[in-house]
């Protein structure tokens, strides 16, 4: 509910009338809670041809080592079979002469030392493909963590690392990823889910700004580095990229709804307006950014630790650079 007086009169110094205007903003309220959750299921829209990429790949190679590996099986057991009956009594006599000539026979055919070699190995790429997919199985559960009525300890490392690992299909052929967390940054109260919308908007958008410098499809890659750091009574979390940098025409408005600089169909101009009012109204921190053009962006969060008490401080301000350092 918003509330507003303006004079009618004001030419005259006896007391006039005075016009009051009351707003309910609940329904802006519902309407940028829906545009949110339109935007949040726009990107997992987009992510889910990645991730099914990112899946697909491990489980191709463990599927193919697994028949390798049956079909080793079948002839590890044909020569255990083969064994068995030279040594079965009740079988013609052999003399040892006989029976070793034909366990050579059948090695050789089998080619054993071959078999010593690669087994190992596809075991070896099995587990380490099972493991990866149980990895991004284990950040999509930890990204779509579903909404609480209130906010919850969250360790934030977690968070970004398990969105940076739902997004890689978008950012891995034009970035690489740095990560520099603080390992004894505390748990912070938030809501975990629409945290993780923020991040994987930043993360996105580096990604995208990068690829407007090296191109999609030439090998080269830009960097995104991702810190997170204990500043006093607050968490500072940075995401940074050495994409194209924005304009200072552009600076003043990147957090304004439905403001892009994207082509048609490519940008909704909703996600950094969702991610300014995430962090500054439902976790009363602050975002700002650092910029120059052709060198890159920078994105600082700064997040209170404890938001539930009333310490009476304000986060730092973090003034916008015109250069990053």
């Amino acid at each position: 509910m918003g509330l507003t007086a303006s004079p009618l009169n004001t030419n005259t110094s006896e007391g006039g009338e005075v016009l009051l205007v009351i707003t309910d903003r609940t329904e802006r309220k519902q309407l940028e809670g829906q545009l949110a959750q339109a935007q949040k299921l726009e990107s997992i829209g987009q992510l889910a041809a990645g991730i099914a990429h990112e899946i697909n790949t491990p489980t191709q190679y463990v599927g193919d080592n697994t028949r390798f590996l049956a079909d080793s099986m079948t002839d590890l057991i044909a020569i255990a079979d083969k064994c068995a009956e030279l040594l079965d009594p009740e079988k013609r006599p052999r003399s040892w002469h006989e029976r070793s000539a034909e366990i050579k026979a059948s090695l050789d055919q089998l080619d054993i030392e071959y078999l010593r070699k690669e087994i190992p190995k596809a075991i070896e790429q099995s587990l380490d493909g099972v493991e990866r997919v149980a990895t991004i199985v284990r950040a999509m559960k930890d990204f779509s963590h579903p909404g609480a009525e209130g906010m919850e300890a969250a360790d934030l490392n977690r968070t970004i690392e398990s969105t940076i690992t739902v997004a890689r299909n978008e950012w891995k052929y034009v970035a690489e990823m740095i990560t520099d967390f603080d390992p004894a940054l505390p748990l912070v109260p938030c809501f975990v889910g629409e945290f993780n919308q923020v991040i994987l908007n930043l993360v996105v958008n580096a990604a995208h700004a990068i690829a407007d410098v090296v191109g999609r499809s030439t090998g080269k890659k830009g960097t995104i580095t991702i810190t997170t750091r204990e500043d006093g009574d607050w968490v500072e979390i940075c995401i940074g990229d050495t994409g194209t940098g924005i304009s200072e025409e552009h600076r003043s408005k990147i957090f304004d709804h439905f403001f892009t600089t994207k082509e048609v169909g490519k940008g909704t101009g909703q996600g950094l307006a969702i991610a300014h009012a995430v962090v500054t109204e439902k976790h009363g921190g602050t975002i700002a950014l650092e910029t120059e053009m052709g060198k890159g962006t920078t994105f600082i969060i700064r997040l209170p630790i404890a938001p539930d008490t009333d310490t009476g401080k304000e986060a730092p301000r973090h003034e916008e650079a015109h250069s990053l350092h």
